[in-house]
């Protein structure tokens, strides 16, 4: 499989989440980076492990976190479009390709 294709909106995502940990403690958003990117891996790994939550978008959840990172199987390709936090209104990231 190629390596994921992450959308910008998904990118933005991260990198708000990563500030946010990162004003609560020094190195938390470090932490929450390396969570995203075990979770990145484990999908690539096999992306089919993970149920379809809408369409065909799928939601592998982080483990230390509170976040899932949503994303789709188009043809051989993995494709991020969000990392929302799990209390946030999932219409934000249902309209995103």
């Amino acid at each position: 499989m190629k390596p994921p294709i992450v959308r910008p909106a998904a990118a933005a995502d991260i990198d708000d989440a990563y500030r946010w940990y990162e004003r609560q403690q020094v190195g938390l958003g470090d932490e929450f980076l390396a969570a995203a990117n075990a979770v990145m891996k484990s999908v690539v790994a096999n992306p089919l492990q993970y149920p379809i939550i809408h369409r065909q978008t799928r939601r592998a959840l982080f483990h230390r976190f509170p976040y899932g990172l949503f994303y789709r199987i188009v043809e051989d390709q993995i494709v991020v479009v969000a990392c929302m936090h799990a209390s946030r209104d999932p219409r934000r990231w249902q309209s995103r390709e």
